[in-house]
């Protein structure tokens, strides 16, 4: 009897106990389905990170002074630790004679309160010169009416996500709006909460960027920030810009020397590789999960041919009894179990792809930011997954059709 005839007669066993066999074979096809979902998700997400980080410059360094160690208390009372060093003019200015340096840009950060026609969102503030937001950010656009008012301490630059907050209907500011912003801090000299209030008006709207930085804050001048934050020109952070990406590592070695570790210095490099390694291991575990779910359908198939053993043992003693060989036996029971898994693996496959979708279109609807964000479903991952897949089912399927083969003729016909 050829292959064709024994895969002919195994589906018409599979037929024979069509609920059985459906069962088994949609555990197969859950488990195929989770891992090329959440391996399409996982991709996408990966190249959905690589995308928002190609937008950003890559010969930027951030720098940040780096705390003491908080002093006696060892559980962080009092008042916070103080910077080891602090960022001025002075710092700028050394960093800026440093080989393959092209620029420094300095910043102020705070957290801020706006008022606008009677509503309120918080959010920070990222003090530049406007002007360099295209070295930090290359991709910024504005909306159409927008204009850098580069030495104008009363203009402020909007984010997207703050002008337009996700969900309300309608905005929160528009070009040309006066709005206020509210500063809050204690006072050093008295120990007391304090605030500062100054009415900016909205010279432009800032299109979504990528960098989060920029994407969920304000803009201003550096002068107007100087005096409502109360900073006395220290800065919060300085962006050291290389001359190119080539030269990043050797700036970044030439900080160190001068600094050591009394200055914090993080690049999107850096930054990228972090993230790569959370996704890295994320995947491998949502993976083992959807592994998991393959091998309960590999158990399944184990309980299904043994079931089918059992009830057919007169129906093997017959083909024993007629001629039929150990090997033909063995054929036709790992024959059942392949076809499961080739209808299991197959159908998963389908349903991974759409799983997948669906998955990436829950986490967009929660994350406006990631809606441009798509499964990626490599072909050699698909075809290892189904392989997996398929191999697994013949692996279950081993020992229940060995049994069958080496059942004795007489011992199977007595059976009832």
């Amino acid at each position: 009897m050829n292959i064709k005839e024994i895969f002919s007669l195994s589906f018409d066993a599979l037929k024979e106990r069509k609920t059985r066999s459906a069962l088994t074979i949609m555990m197969v096809v859950v488990g195929s389905a989770l891992m090329v979902a959440l391996n399409g998700m996982s991709a996408g997400f990966s190249n959905f990170i690589n995308y928002q980080f190609s937008k950003l410059a890559p010969n930027i360094l951030f720098i940040t002074s780096a705390q003491n160690d908080g002093g006696n208390d060892p559980f962080g009372g009092g008042p916070p630790p103080a910077p080891k060093i602090t960022l001025n003019e002075a710092v700028v200015s050394r960093l800026r004679s440093l080989p393959f340096v092209d620029d420094v840009i300095p910043s102020y950060q705070a957290g801020i309160t706006l008022e606008s026609g009677g509503k309120k969102v918080d959010t920070t503030v990222f003090s530049i010169d406007p002007q360099k937001l295209y070295v930090i950010s290359p991709t910024t656009e504005f909306f159409e009416g927008s204009s850098i008012r580069q030495n104008d301490p009363s203009a402020i630059l909007l984010a997207e996500r703050v002008a337009q907050p996700p969900g309300d209907s309608t905005p929160f500011a528009v070009v040309g709006q006066t709005i206020r912003v509210t500063y809050t801090f204690v006072d050093p000299e008295t120990g007391k909460q304090d605030k500062e209030t100054r009415s900016f008006v909205v010279s432009g709207i800032m299109k979504a960027t990528g960098n989060p930085t920029i994407d969920n804050a304000v803009v201003f001048n550096r002068n107007a920030a100087n005096q409502l934050l109360h900073k006395a020109g220290k800065y919060d952070t300085l962006m050291v810009a290389a001359e190119s990406g080539d030269f990043v590592d050797s700036v970044e070695e030439q900080i160190r020397r001068l600094y050591g570790k009394d200055i914090g210095i993080t690049t999107p490099k850096a930054i990228l590789e972090t993230i790569q390694e959370f996704i890295g291991g994320f995947s491998s575990f949502i993976s083992s999960i959807a592994l998991v779910a393959l091998l309960v359908g590999g158990v399944g198939i184990i309980t299904t041919l043994y079931t089918s053993v059992t009830e057919r043992i007169r129906e093997i003693g017959t083909m024993k009894a007629i001629g039929a060989q150990n090997s033909f036996i063995l054929a036709l029971f790992l024959s059942e179990a392949l076809t499961i898994g080739i209808l299991g693996a197959t159908a998963g496959m389908g349903v991974g792809i759409a799983g997948g979708y669906v998955l990436i279109a829950g986490f967009a609807s929660q994350d406006p930011s990631s809606q441009n964000m798509t499964p990626v479903f490599n072909p050699a991952d698909m075809a290892q997954v189904w392989l997996l897949s398929v191999g697994l089912s013949v692996l279950a399927g081993m020992y229940p059709a060995w049994r069958a083969s080496r059942t004795p003729p007489i011992v199977a016909l007595r059976r009832e």
